[in-house]
C-alpha cells in the first residue's frame, strides 16, 4: 500500500529563549502512514503528539532528518502548497481556525487560498457543508452555533481543500457525547471514502475505532499495532500516564476474579456479545459478595448556600437571533455539596455558572449565596468574589504573570491583603493543588506542563479562598493521568477544606462518580435533577436531551440488548441483581460475577 506520509529519521527540537534548553518533540522518528489508513495517536500531555501532527502537514518544518507528505519533501518551499493541500488539519479550539463572519465564507476560505476559480469553490464550498450535515446553517454567524457545529465547519473548510489526507487534532476535546458521536461519524465517513486519517485523541474509545494505534511518549512511538494489539498491553498503556478503553477495564477485573475472558474484546458491543453467548459456561471463582460501589451514597443535606430563584437571561434580545440562555431556573445547593451541571453544547450551563459569581447579570431573578445577594446592584463584586471562585475552561489560558507567585498571588493582592499575607495565601493554594512551592514558585507559567499550568491557574481562584468553587470542564484537554490527578484534588477540596463544589461537565462518569446531585440543562431549562443514580436510570430521556450515560451504564445497555435478543433468561436474572442504577467500573464487575454465578447455579440446580 502507497505510503501517503513518510518520515526519515525526523527530529524536531524547541528551544526555550530564556535558558537555551533544548525540548526534543520528535526524536529520529521513521514511520509510514499509508493512503486510505485511519490511525489514531495518543499520548500524555507535552509527549509531542501536536508537533509530529504538524511536521505531516508541513506547519513545522523538520530540524533533522525528513517528511514527505505524497512523495513531496516538506522543507522544499517550491512544494509546500502541495503539502497542505494533500494533508489538511483540524485543530483542537474551533474558535482559533475559523476566520469569516459567515459559516460559507469561512468554508470557502481554504480553496480561495489555493487559488481555485470561483465556480469550483461554490461547488466545493457545498458539497464539503453536505457532508458534514451543515449545508442549511451555511448562512449563518459561526459564533452563534454550537460548539460541535463550529467543529464541523472546520472539518468542512479542510474538505473544500480536497486533501487527500486529514489531521484531527483533538477534536472532540470540548464536546458534548452527541456532538462528539457526530464528528466520529463524520471521520468514519471519510475514511470510507478513501480519504487517509490521522487522529490525536485522548478518548481512548476513539482510538479503538481505529486501525492502527501509535502510542507517543517524549518524542519516540513506544507502541504501534491494531487497537486489540495496543490495548491488550494494558500495563505500558497506564505506564505512559493513559488509560484503556471501558471494555478493556471491565476484562481485565473479571480475569482477575476468574473469568477466563479472551483478549481483544476492546468495545462495549464485542464483550457484551462474548458474555451473552458464553454465560452458561462462565463462573467466576474468584466473586466476592456483591459490594456498595464507591460512588459517595450518603447525600448532603445541610444548610443551602446556593439560592436561585427564577433566573432569565435572555442574548441579543429584541433581535432576530435572541437566545434565552438561561429560562426560569430555580434551585438550592446545600453547604459542602457536589453538584454536577451537565447539558450539550448550547444548553446554557456557562451561562448560568457566570451569573453565580457577577460576571454576567441576569435579565430577571435572584441568587444568593452564603447571604450575599449577587443580583443586587449595590452588592459589591468584591463581596461576591470572596464567596464565589470560577475557574473557566482551559483556565491555563488566565496566565499571565513573570512568575507562578506573582500569578497566584494577583487575586489576594487585589483583595488589598498584605504581601507577607499574600505569601501565605500562595503557600496554601499550592500546597491545596499538590505543588510544592519553593520548586515553582519562581517559574514561569508558560514554561509548565499542561497539567501544571491547570493547577496553578485553578491555585489563582483558591487563593481567594471562596466557600463555593464552580469549575468549568476542568479536565478538558488533558491526559488521563493529569486528569484522574486534577479530579483527586477537588475531590480533596471538598472533602478536607469543605469547599461546595459546582462542576460542569461532559465526562458523564466523572459526573456519576463524584457527584452528589445532578442538575441537567436543556435549552436554557432546568430539565432534571436527583442524585446520579435517579438521573442516569432515565436512560430514554438522557438521550432524548443528546447526552450520554457513565460508561458503565452504556455498557449495562448495551449487554441488555444484546440479552434481549439472544439469551432473555440471562436478562431477566441480570435485572433481578441489580440493586441499582450501574454507574461505575466496579458495580459492573460485581454484578457481572454475581450474574454469572447465580446463572451458573440455577443451571446446576436444574440439572439435579
Amino acid at each position: 500500500m502507497e505510503a501517503l506520509i513518510r518520515t526519515e529519521n525526523l527530529t524536531f527540537e524547541y528551544t526555550r529563549d530564556e535558558d537555551e534548553l533544548k525540548i526534543v518533540a520528535c526524536d529520529n522518528i521513521t514511520m509510514e502512514i499509508p493512503a486510505g489508513s485511519f490511525t489514531a495517536i495518543i499520548g500524555k500531555n507535552g509527549s509531542g503528539k501536536s508537533t509530529l501532527a504538524k511536521n505531516f502537514n508541513g506547519l513545522l518544518l523538520p530540524t533533522g532528518g525528513v517528511c514527505y507528505v505524497a512523495g513531496y519533501d516538506t522543507k522544499n518551499e517550491d512544494t509546500i502548497w502541495n503539502v497542505r493541500q494533500t494533508a489538511g488539519m483540524v485543530f483542537q479550539n474551533p474558535d482559533n481556525q475559523l476566520v469569516s463572519s459567515v459559516v460559507e465564507d469561512d468554508v470557502a476560505f481554504g480553496p480561495e487560498n489555493l487559488g481555485v476559480p470561483p465556480l469550483e469553490i461554490r461547488e466545493r464550498v457545498d458539497d464539503s457543508l453536505k457532508r458534514v450535515h451543515m449545508y442549511e446553517e451555511r448562512l449563518k454567524a459561526p459564533h452563534l452555533l454550537s460548539g460541535g457545529q463550529k467543529q464541523r465547519i472546520a472539518i468542512a473548510g479542510v474538505v473544500a481543500m480536497k486533501p487527500r489526507c486529514i489531521i484531527l487534532d483533538e477534536p472532540t476535546a470540548m464536546l458534548d457525547p452527541q456532538g462528539r458521536d457526530e464528528v466520529m461519524d463524520i471521520i468514519h465517513n471519510f475514511h470510507r471514502e478513501g480519504i487517509t486519517i490521522v487522529l490525536i485523541t485522548h478518548f481512548m474509545e476513539e482510538a479503538a475505532q481505529a486501525d492502527r494505534v501509535i502510542v507517543y511518549d517524549a518524542g519516540k512511538i513506544v507502541l504501534d499495532g491494531t487497537p486489540e494489539e495496543v490495548f491488550s498491553q494494558e500495563a505500558e498503556v497506564r505506564a505512559r500516564s493513559l488509560s484503556v478503553p471501558f471494555p478493556i477495564k471491565l476484562a481485565g477485573r473479571l480475569r482477575n476474579r476468574g473469568v477466563d475472558v479472551p483478549d481483544g474484546l476492546i468495545t462495549d458491543e464485542r464483550l457484551a456479545d462474548w458474555l451473552a453467548a458464553n454465560r452458561k459456561n462462565l463462573r467466576a471463582p474468584g466473586a466476592a459478595p456483591y459490594r456498595e460501589s464507591d460512588i459517595n451514597l450518603k447525600r448532603r443535606s445541610g444548610k443551602p448556600i446556593i439560592e436561585v430563584s427564577h433566573l432569565v437571561h435572555i442574548y441579543n434580545e429584541n433581535l432576530p437571533y435572541e437566545t434565552r440562555a438561561v429560562d426560569d431556573v430555580s434551585f438550592t445547593v446545600d453547604e459542602g455539596a457536589f453538584v454536577g451541571i451537565i447539558g450539550h453544547t448550547g444548553s446554557g450551563k456557562s451561562t448560568l455558572i457566570q451569573e453565580l459569581n457577577g460576571l454576567l447579570k441576569p435579565k430577571s431573578g435572584r441568587i444568593t449565596v452564603d447571604g450575599v445577594d449577587v443580583t443586587d446592584p449595590k452588592t459589591s463584586l468584591r463581596d461576591v468574589r470572596k464567596k464565589v471562585g470560577l475557574v473557566f475552561q482551559y483556565p491555563e489560558y488566565q496566565l499571565f504573570e513573570e512568575t507562578v507567585e506573582k500569578d497566584i498571588g494577583f487575586g489576594p493582592k487585589n483583595l488589598g491583603l498584605s504581601d507577607e499575607e499574600i505569601k501565605e495565601r500562595v503557600k496554601e493554594a499550592l500546597r491545596l493543588v499538590n505543588l510544592d512551592y519553593d520548586e515553582i514558585r519562581d517559574r514561569s507559567p508558560f514554561d509548565l506542563s499542561g497539567g501544571q499550568k491547570r493547577r496553578v491557574a485553578i491555585a489563582g481562584v483558591i487563593a481567594m479562598r471562596p466557600k463555593v468553587l464552580i469549575l468549568d470542564e476542568p479536565t478538558a484537554g488533558l491526559d488521563p493521568q493529569a486528569k484522574r490527578s486534577i479530579l483527586a484534588m477537588i475531590e480533596n477540596l471538598r472533602h478536607k477544606e469543605g469547599m461546595t463544589i459546582l462542576f460542569v461537565s461532559h465526562n458523564m462518569g466523572d459526573i456519576a462518580i463524584l457527584a452528589d446531585r445532578v442538575f441537567v440543562m436543556d435549552r436554557g431549562k432546568l430539565a432534571m435533577e436527583g442524585t446520579p443514580e435517579d438521573v442516569f436510570h432515565r436512560v430514554d430521556t438522557m438521550r432524548s436531551l443528546r447526552l450520554g450515560l457513565p460508561p458503565a451504564a452504556e455498557f449495562r445497555e448495551v449487554l441488555t440488548e444484546k440479552l434481549a435478543a439472544a439469551d432473555p433468561e440471562g436478562l431477566a436474572l441480570l435485572e433481578s441483581l441489580e440493586k441499582r442504577t450501574t454507574l461505575t467500573l466496579w458495580q459492573t464487575e460485581d454484578l457481572i460475577c454475581n450474574w454469572l454465578n447465580a446463572g451458573s447455579a440455577s443451571e446446576e440446580g436444574g440439572e439435579r
